[in-house]
């Protein structure tokens, strides 16, 4: 019988190369685990990963009790992630859909934007733009974080996530007296305590960081961490359904709800533009280079290097510039072609398109629409 387990240490302890694990498959009945095992083995020599990278992974859910053996060699896990990994793995799932929520909510906030908070096809998943310590990553960490929240809350009160139940918190004040509080409610106050042990493990790994410049970008991650999982417990609020026969609405049951995720995007998108610049001294502590601004609460962002240029390509700091975006060529804002080009001009593209027409509703109960095909001009940066 094969034994995962030996094979997986064989391969740790000898770094078997992974050419030979088509060699070793014939010799195995258990050809899923091999499969698993060659996916993460072909990135072995990448660096500089991330725990969001989990959003690439389409064999999370699936993989179930084998992943108590996989977190060791997948990538993208601090040493302590690791070790979290195996035990809470009924959590890796929704750790996944986090990365996936919250990249997504990027994406939309800042797709018309020089920075579209565009992905790459590797562990880092930002690519080496997450290097530099700017604004638009603060954005990143917080969005992540915030998404782990949000994804683990609303699963505990699920069948198939019962290991910490509905919230527990108490009756807000000023709620209706007749309306009865206790409903089975986001558990917020779970998820946030799993995010922070989770996602804030990758920095506390780094115990004491001998450059100062490092101290400071681990105390920037540390802090826009805990914005996105704030604006997440912030926005958390009673939500109510009425019950009664007929739609009377004779009794009222509220319970905790989580903001929808575009609102979580939507405040850290306008924090992102108030982020707080920060400066570091000679031991790596910040503090607001504008004091006057006053200094961050707990949901604001905060950055401590300058962003880079957007606009061109750069494979020093991994940005691909702007060049082949589509823009507006009317607008004034950050998706008009005068900004989002950065002055370079643009080209206009007639563009056939096929989109849905004619539709017609059919008794009972579908629509069906015809195919149509029309011309429309795009505008494409220079």
């Amino acid at each position: 019988m094969f034994d995962q387990r030996a094979f997986l240490s064989l391969y740790i302890a000898s770094r078997i190369h992974v050419d030979k694990l088509y060699s070793m498959y014939y010799l195995s009945s258990n050809l899923r685990v091999l499969l698993v095992v060659s996916t993460l083995l072909l990135t072995t020599d990448e660096v500089n990963c991330h725990w969001w990278s989990f959003a690439q992974r389409n064999d999370v859910e699936a993989l179930g009790a084998e992943l108590i053996t996989l977190c060791d060699i997948m990538k993208g896990l601090s040493r302590n992630q690791k070790a979290l990994c195996k035990r809470y793995y009924s959590h890796m799932t929704y750790v996944r859909k986090g990365a996936m929520t919250g990249i997504n909510e990027c994406q939309s906030q800042f797709k018309s934007h020089r920075w579209n908070c565009s992905t790459v096809e590797d562990s880092t998943v930002f690519g080496k733009v997450l290097e530099i310590g700017s604004k638009e990553v603060a954005f990143a960490y917080a969005i992540a974080s915030a998404g782990v929240v949000h994804e683990v809350a609303r699963a505990c009160k699920t069948d198939a996530f019962p290991m910490c139940g509905c919230s527990a918190n108490e009756r807000p004040e000023g709620l209706d007296r007749d309306w009865e509080w206790g409903g089975c409610g986001d558990n917020t106050k779970y998820a946030y305590g799993f995010a922070k042990e989770f996602v804030d493990a990758i920095e506390r790994d780094n115990l004491s960081p001998k450059r100062s410049k490092d101290r400071a970008r681990k105390a920037m991650n540390l802090h826009n961490n805990e914005a996105g999982r704030m604006v997440v417990v912030r926005g958390t609020k009673p939500s109510c359904r009425c019950n009664g026969l007929s739609g009377s609405c004779s009794m009222k049951t509220c319970w905790s709800q989580v903001p929808d995720f575009k609102k979580v995007g939507k405040t850290l998108r306008e924090n992102h533009a108030k982020a707080f610049e920060m400066k570091r001294n000679t031991k790596g502590h910040l503090r607001p280079r504008r004091p006057r601004k006053g200094s961050p609460t707990s949901t604001d962002l905060i950055y401590i290097e300058a962003s880079p240029d957007y606009c061109r390509p750069n494979p020093r700091t991994g940005v691909p510039g702007t060049t082949g975006r589509e823009c507006d060529k009317d607008s004034t804002d950050p998706n008009g072609c005068g900004l989002l080009c950065c002055g370079r001009g643009f080209e206009s593209r007639k563009v056939e398109v096929v989109e849905k027409c004619r539709c017609k509703f059919q008794w009972c109960c579908r629509v069906r629409c015809e195919k149509c095909k029309r011309t429309v001009v795009k505008h494409i940066c220079l």
